[in-house]
């Protein structure tokens, strides 16, 4: 976009393919959009009842500049009960969504060419997240051949005297991968030997099928050198609501929020409300939330599997889908302009996810179960 009042550094288009198929999807009628991860589902009415009484009681204006005290705490007692980790109040601070804190912190902790190690494929945002800050962003390549978990050479390979940190996102979007102990443990440890932040984007740590989401708190002695984002938007359905949070050490802390003073100055006062009866009530909460999306995933991947050209791994975690149509002989891009075309089903080109997504699309199990059988009946009838 070449316009004289508009940044130079912007004129280049960064068009995502992500973009492109969205308004691709705007020619039809009648499309099943699989692509973005917001649920056709709702907040549960008790966390809306809640935040709907406290904003009646006053609670209706600027926060604490870290966030709600009272949900700080209930943060605090979330890693404590959950992952026996102690957490104190001054490495919290509440953000208006994860994007956000993930933002703050790259923008708190680069200086200007500083190498983020992106494990690919990445959550779209971090690459230009990791630029706007001024930061340089590496690709390490995972692959489905190797459950797409870390391989210890080529995360060595990527590092260099100018790498300051490595986001680990598990369970992974796009992926739907889980980290094993031992690839965490193997983060944890190159980092420490090469000195590298490590930040964990724990965002879906409610979605893990099989056995219990281990969060990088609970990794060797690296509480020094790690930052936790997470978010209310996917565990509690409550994207709308844009509230999520940072648990770092204490002087990162204290520069996220002289950044954020200057952006959107407190998350949301009802949001941080809301967010904190979620936290309360989560036994309650989760386990209906979690056998909907199971069921979705389990039932998607089935039909996956049974058309010639695509293919998926087992599912692992989150609500996501990394379709393989390598066999159907077209490029990501291509393979999603078809399917919307001929089938008026929305989802996400591959490499929008980074280099090694090529060959994939990946969707999200965000409608119900009815909706997602109309969605493959309709892709079952393509012929290649």
């Amino acid at each position: 976009m070449k316009n004289k009042f508009v940044a130079k550094r912007y004129w280049k288009d960064h068009t995502t393919p992500m973009g492109a198929v969205d308004q691709r999807s705007k020619l039809y009628t009648n499309v099943i959009d699989l692509s973005l991860g917001d649920p056709d589902l709702n907040t549960d009415e008790g966390i809306i009842k809640a935040a709907f009484q406290d904003a009646m009681d006053g609670h209706t204006h600027y926060t604490d500049f870290r966030g709600d005290p009272e949900l700080r705490q209930e943060i605090c007692h979330y890693y404590r009960d959950e992952f026996r980790a102690l957490v104190d109040d001054s490495e919290v601070m509440v953000t208006a969504s994860a994007c956000l804190g993930m933002y703050l912190v790259l923008e708190a902790v680069l200086d200007p060419g500083d190498e983020v190690v992106l494990p690919a494929p990445y959550f779209t945002p971090y690459y230009q997240q990791v630029q706007m800050a001024g930061g340089v962003p590496v690709e390490l390549e995972t692959y489905e051949e190797e459950n797409f978990q870390i391989d210890v050479k080529r995360l060595e390979e990527s590092i260099n005297e100018r790498t300051r940190a490595i986001i680990v996102n598990s369970p992974r979007n796009p992926t739907g991968a889980v980290y094993s102990e031992e690839t965490l443990q193997v983060i944890a440890d190159i980092a420490i030997k090469r000195d590298l932040l490590i930040i964990a984007d724990e965002v879906n740590g409610a979605l893990v099928f099989n056995g219990k989401f281990q969060s990088m708190m609970t990794i060797g002695d690296i509480r020094d050198r790690l930052v936790v984002i997470n978010t209310f938007s996917k565990d509690y359905i409550m994207t709308g609501w844009r509230v999520g949070n940072i648990i770092a050490p204490r002087d990162i802390i204290q520069i996220c929020q002289q950044i954020n003073e200057n952006l959107v100055f407190t998350a949301p006062s009802i949001s941080q409300r809301a967010a904190i009866y979620a936290l309360r009530n989560r036994k309650d909460i989760l386990p209906a939330t979690f056998d909907k999306y199971k069921e979705r995933v389990f039932y998607a991947a089935e039909r996956i599997n049974q058309i010639s050209w695509m293919s998926v791994v087992e599912p692992q975690g989150t609500f996501h889908l990394f379709i393989n149509i390598k066999k159907s002989g077209l490029s990501s891009e291509k393979a999603s302009e078809m399917i919307l075309d001929q089938a008026k089903v929305l989802t996400i080109p591959g490499n929008s996810f980074g280099r090694c997504g090529e060959g994939y699309l990946r969707i999200a199990c965000t409608v119900g179960k009815s909706k997602l059988k109309e969605a493959f009946d309709r892709i079952e009838k393509i012929q290649i």
